[in-house]
């Protein structure tokens, strides 16, 4: 029998805080970049974001420590989910022509699929697949006017895939693994883990900066900390411990609807078709995958009291 299974109700809310938490952020990393340089940015909000997020557990009495003998699991999903699609993401953007070819890094799920069903034996029914094909759909419908663009510098497509393809991996890791630490703790960790050596590069490539930045870019810093990083991976660490990983990965590509809807208001720019065809087949790839069938309950490591 094919297994199916919906977002719950925490999980709807945590979906939909972070489609809006990280589509509001793809027109405020535009405003940051503008005057930060990108290592330098992601590296600051990282430590500082780790930091915080371990502070937080630890008022309210969760213990911080690290895991034993689960030191190298830690590590992997850092460089997967932190090192890997943080640099790469960042790069990638550099080479495509603008904000929207960054949902290239939404061909996630592509991946999370493939990888769910090896690693995890997840099951690949026709549900998921049609899902699968729908949302794929939909992010191909956004960059239909940049390809022939986005052919013309293929670095940028390989930094975009392959930081896509580290966010699946993760994904699948973090859901395998189910390390024993509550999900804030873990949240806190990577982001830490990762931010630091990512600092440190940024001093050989970025060199220190000379000047503070002006206030909005500085306001993107300050939301980038608290709410890209603090907020939304600990929500979506929670929500991909919840539910299976095909639903989590299908479910997130509203997110750059948000990000499309977001680029409206804050940049002024001018929605088309595209945008209309892709809302209606992303959304339907959501209900798709989250008909039929009551959710069933998981255990999940570190839950939170």
């Amino acid at each position: 029998m094919s297994q199916r299974f919906h977002l719950p109700r925490e999980g709807i809310v945590l979906l939909a805080s972070i489609a809006l938490g990280w589509g509001l952020n793809w027109p405020i990393m535009k405003i940051v970049l503008s005057e930060i340089p990108p290592l330098t940015f992601r590296g600051l909000c990282l430590v500082v974001g780790g930091v915080g997020v371990l502070a937080i557990a630890r008022a309210y009495g969760q213990p911080v420590g690290l895991p034993r003998g689960r030191i190298v699991h830690l590590l992997w999903l850092t460089f997967f989910n932190i090192i890997g699609w943080n640099v790469l993401a960042t790069y990638g953007l550099q080479y495509l022509p603008s904000g929207r070819a960054a949902l290239l890094g939404y061909t996630m799920p592509l991946w999370c699929v493939p990888l769910s069903v090896w690693l995890l034996g997840d099951h690949l029914n026709g549900r998921r697949i049609v899902a699968l094909l729908l949302g794929l759909g939909g992010i191909a419908a956004l960059m239909s006017d940049s390809f022939g663009a986005m052919l013309a510098t293929p670095l940028g497509i390989l930094l975009m895939v392959g930081a896509a393809w580290c966010w699946a991996m993760g994904m699948v890791l973090m859901k395998l693994w189910q390390l024993p630490m509550p999900t804030v703790v873990l949240t806190g960790w990577i982001m830490l883990l990762g931010g630091i050596p990512m600092t440190v590069l940024a001093y050989f490539v970025d060199g220190v900066p000379r000047s503070w930045p002006s206030f909005w870019p500085a306001f993107g810093i300050v939301y980038n900390t608290v709410v890209g990083f603090m907020y939304c991976y600990w929500a979506w660490n929670r929500l991909v411990l919840l539910v299976p990983v095909a639903v989590s990965s299908l479910s997130s590509l509203i997110t750059p609807l948000v990000g499309v809807a977001a680029g409206v208001v804050v940049l002024g720019e001018q929605p088309g078709w595209r945008e209309a065809v892709a809302a209606v087949l992303i959304l339907g790839a959501i209900a798709v995958v989250n008909t039929g069938g009551r959710p069933k309950a998981q255990p999940v490591a570190g839950q939170e009291p």
